[in-house]
């Protein structure tokens, strides 16, 4: 299979460049200057943890490149508010859309909805999409280490400390752990979905929460369906998840997301 990632991200460097010639990073600066106060989307992790729930960061996806259309009837505020009353911690809301159909109007709408700390999920090339994350409201951002080097990383990173945003750093393998690292965020998501091939398989997890320091909250990520595969995670000590697909696919969300969380 062709590497899918080398191509989003050639994709999303030309989509970022067109972005910045229409729209001066100063302009960008005072719209994020403007924006809603931070919410802590690493301290509501850790509140839902010490307290004896598991930190859900549920996805608000209407499509991926694997799966294609994963939910027609896409309503971002009320898919919000499904999440936040079947207890989720988190919100995770996919702003890509050449490739899994997102908006940044969606971000806008789903965090305006709810009171939960919101993740942008894109694919972070650049500093100016931090910028442009708090811009929009977000919470968090995403770094994939598979997108990146070691420098980009750190740069990203210090642009989403400026802003005051949190950070979850994402590893598929061994080499991008110990890469991810030397980065300050505590916030650690295993993906067990390999990002240039997309076979999933939820012992990546399982493989690397070994290697994962106490000083990092480890995040499981795709692939997970069932309490038994969040019990499973929890057991290597990944107490934190993200999941999309399996909730986006249900009819009643709300039921389907306290269904997943309740504890075996």
């Amino acid at each position: 299979m062709s590497d899918v990632l080398d191509r989003i991200n050639a994709d999303k460097r030309a989509l970022v460049a067109a972005r910045k010639a229409a729209r001066p990073l100063s302009s960008v600066e005072e719209a994020a200057r403007a924006a809603d106060p931070v919410r802590g989307f690493v301290r509501a992790l850790g509140a839902a943890v010490e307290s004896g729930r598991y930190g859900l960061i549920a996805e608000i996806k209407k499509a991926s490149p694997s799966k294609g259309l994963i939910r027609a009837d896409f309503d971002p505020p009320a898919l919000a508010r499904a999440y936040r009353e079947g207890g989720a911690t988190c919100l995770s809301v996919l702003t890509d859309e050449p490739y899994f159909q997102g908006r940044d109007e969606y971000l806008v709408a789903a965090r305006a909805a709810v009171d939960l700390p919101v993740l942008r999920k894109d694919f972070m090339v650049d500093p100016y999409q931090i910028v442009e994350a708090r811009a929009l409201g977000a919470d968090c951002i995403l770094i994939i280490m598979a997108s990146l080097s070691d420098a980009q990383a750190a740069e990203i990173e210090d642009a989403a400390i400026a802003q005051g945003l949190d950070v979850l750093v994402e590893v598929h393998d061994r080499a991008e752990l110990d890469r991810a690292l030397l980065l300050r965020t505590p916030l650690l998501g295993v993906n067990n979905r390999n990002l240039k091939t997309l076979a999933v398989d939820i012992a990546t997890t399982e493989e690397l929460a070994r290697n994962v320091p106490a000083d990092r909250m480890l995040v499981a990520e795709s692939g997970l369906y069932t309490p038994a595969d969040l019990s499973r995670m929890a057991a290597v000590g990944a107490r934190c998840f993200l999941v999309g697909e399996s909730l986006m696919r249900q009819a009643d969300v709300t039921a389907a997301t306290r269904a997943l969380l309740t504890r075996e």
